[in-house]
């Protein structure tokens, strides 16, 4: 009996195996391709010295959290740089690309889904109440000279997944992270090392994100990338 009851166990298991292969093969091939482009920032103050994107390091940042969760397919960069290059796509389309060019990158790509954005908030506020009285972006700061000091960072990030072949808004998230407490408010380059040169950060380094700005961007990020996952339903 003991012999027949094992050899059922295998059957059975096997059976098992069998069925759930196609169904998770039909789940992996149900996964929707889209790409992520560099979010705009046009309306946030330009406080910081230097040339810092901080629209495509948040892109970078919410690729990352989409890779990783593997919910959907996305495009690699260095693919969608060379077409957005071919299409001649500027930094003011970022944030609101009319749906002629949603439809030509879209066409290109292969994608039928494209993540679009906005940063509305990205700040930082010093205690001390100096010459700049405390205000988010108050003065120029040389990336990597905001030392370790009682601060707040306040980021805003809103996201769009738009259908490429017909330009609708299939969802929308929204994130909002704030981080107040005594810490380095932002590190990188231009004095205080890190990474990048010339006034460049990268916000995916686990430098930038032990920083009071970099808690905060990520937990914007984290939220809106949690809202983009759960739109997943509505894609077909």
């Amino acid at each position: 009996m003991r012999k027949w009851s094992s050899i059922v166990s295998v059957i059975a298991a096997a059976m098992l195996i069998a069925g759930a292969s196609p169904a998770l093969a039909q789940g992996k091939a149900s996964r929707q391709t889209m790409a992520v482009l560099d979010f705009d920032f046009a309306s946030i103050q330009h406080w910081w010295d230097g040339n810092w994107d901080i629209g495509k390091g948040v892109c970078d940042m919410i690729v990352d959290e989409l890779v990783n969760d593997g919910s959907y397919r996305i495009i690699e960069r260095k693919r969608l740089d060379a077409i957005l290059a071919e299409q001649d796509f500027s930094n003011s389309d970022r944030a609101d690309p009319d749906a002629k060019t949603v439809a030509k990158v879209g066409k290109a790509l292969g994608v039928k889904y494209m993540v679009v954005g906005s940063i509305t908030k990205f700040g930082l506020e010093k205690s001390n109440k100096g010459v700049n009285a405390g205000a988010f972006g108050g003065g120029k700061y040389g990336i990597g000279n905001v030392g370790t000091q009682k601060g707040k960072a306040t980021v805003a990030v809103t996201a769009r997944i738009i259908d490429t072949s017909t330009g609708e808004i299939m969802a929308s998230a929204k994130g909002d992270g704030i981080s107040t407490r005594s810490g380095l408010l932002l590190g990188g380059a231009g004095g205080g090392g890190g990474a990048g040169g010339g006034g460049e950060i990268s916000m995916g380094s686990s430098e930038y994100r032990d920083t009071v700005l970099g808690e905060a961007t990520e937990i914007a990020v984290k939220q809106v990338v949690a809202k983009l996952i759960a739109a997943k339903s509505r894609l077909e």
